[in-house]
C-alpha cells in the first residue's frame, strides 16, 4: 500500500509551510491531522499533521500501544520499513478524516490513553470542532 498519495503529501507539505509562515508572524497553528497510519495487529497508531523538507520527517501525534501517544516528529521511511507477521505492513487509514484540530486529539488521546480510544470519544461528541468551547457567563 502506498502512505502517501501526491494529494497526500501536497497537503502535508502545505501544512508545513503554513506552520512556518504562522510562526514567522506569531500566530498559532492547529490543523486537523491529514493522515492516520496504523498497524493492522496492534495498537500502534500515527496521526500526521506535515511533512519535513526531506519528504521524511512526519509531524504529528504517535501511540505505539504503551498508553502515552507523543507529541513530536517521526520518519516516514521508518515507519514503511516495519515488516509484520502474515506479510503485513502498517497502513494507510483510507477513509480517516477529522476536523479536530491536533491539539484537540492530543489531549483527549493523552486522557484516554489512546489515539484508537480518542477517535471513539471525538466521533460520539457528534460536532466538528469549528470553534472553541465557551464558559457560560
Amino acid at each position: 500500500m502506498t502512505l502517501l498519495t501526491p494529494e497526500l503529501r501536497f497537503a502535508l507539505r502545505a501544512n508545513d509551510l503554513s506552520r512556518r509562515a504562522c510562526e514567522a508572524k506569531g500566530e498559532r497553528f492547529d490543523p486537523p491531522p491529514v493522515l492516520k497510519l496504523f498497524n493492522p495487529l496492534g495498537a500502534a497508531t500515527w496521526l500526521a499533521t506535515e511533512l519535513a523538507e526531506d519528504d521524511d520527517t512526519l509531524f504529528g501525534l504517535a501511540d505505539l500501544g504503551f498508553g502515552c501517544p507523543e507529541l513530536g516528529y517521526f520518519s516516514l521511511l521508518e515507519i514503511q520499513s516495519i515488516r509484520l507477521p502474515y506479510g503485513l505492513s502498517i497502513e494507510r487509514d483510507l477513509a480517516f478524516e477529522s476536523n479536530f484540530p491536533l491539539t484537540v486529539w492530543t489531549e483527549t488521546a493523552r486522557r484516554a490513553g489512546s489515539i484508537l480510544w480518542a477517535g471513539t470519544l471525538l466521533r460520539r461528541t457528534g460536532k466538528a470542532h469549528d470553534e472553541p468551547s465557551r464558559k457560560p457567563t
